[in-house]
């Protein structure tokens, strides 16, 4: 059974910083991809980034380019964001994801997801 646990959300004051992790767990290797969407009240899920195994592809939201960082242990099968300069449009639940073949910025290219953790930016 495929496990993705979300950890570090919480409240945080505009222009602060968090960093968020998600350990994967229930199977053997690591995944292809592995990334993070977001989805505030009444609006879509919406990625925010992308990241391969061997990190040379990459994806971030426009919204968040140059304000988050997507990294990854392959060895621990955890992918981390770490968000700075944070606005209140950033808070929303976010969730891990993961496939073990394909990339993309569609929902629909994963395959795992996490729960979900609330981020939430105070003006």
């Amino acid at each position: 059974q495929v496990q993705l646990v979300e950890s570090g959300g919480g409240l945080v004051q505009t222009g602060g910083s968090l960093r968020l992790s998600c350990a994967a767990s229930g199977r053997t290797g690591s995944y292809y991809a592995m990334g993070w969407f977001r989805q505030a009240p009444g609006k879509e899920r919406e990625f925010v980034a992308a990241l391969t195994r061997n990190g040379v592809i990459s994806a971030y939201a426009d919204s968040v380019k140059g304000r988050f960082t997507i990294s990854r242990d392959n060895a621990k099968n955890t992918v981390y964001l770490q968000m700075n300069s944070l606005k209140p449009e950033d808070t929303a639940v976010y969730y891990c994801t993961a496939d073990t073949s394909r990339f993309g910025r569609s929902p629909t290219a994963y395959d795992y997801w996490g729960q979900g953790t609330q981020v939430t930016v105070s003006s």
